[in-house]
């Protein structure tokens, strides 16, 4: 079976962009909410989330078990603050 020019180089270029990617370090951010943030009616104003503190915001629609925000160790060295919350309407 003998490729076609075309069908090479676009293989070669799908080969090398993933190799680019593969090689390219992982995106840092950092998340700033500013004033008069709220997800799902809850006010989380002026907060800063990044790779070491991180959220896990969970929303339902009846009282959660155990209602609120609490930080806990994630086991890389950083925190996660885990919420559960009630979805106001």
């Amino acid at each position: 079976m003998k490729l076609t020019l075309p069908f090479r180089a676009a293989a070669l270029a799908f080969l090398l962009g993933g190799a680019i990617v593969g090689l390219a370090p992982p995106a840092l951010s950092e998340v700033r909410f500013g004033s008069n943030v709220r997800v799902g009616g809850h006010d989380f104003s002026n907060r800063t989330y990044d790779r070491r503190n991180r959220a896990v915001i969970r929303l339902y629609d009846r009282q959660p078990r155990r209602a609120g925000c609490a930080w806990h160790a994630d086991g890389r060295g950083g925190r996660v603050q885990i919420c559960h919350l009630r979805r106001k309407r």
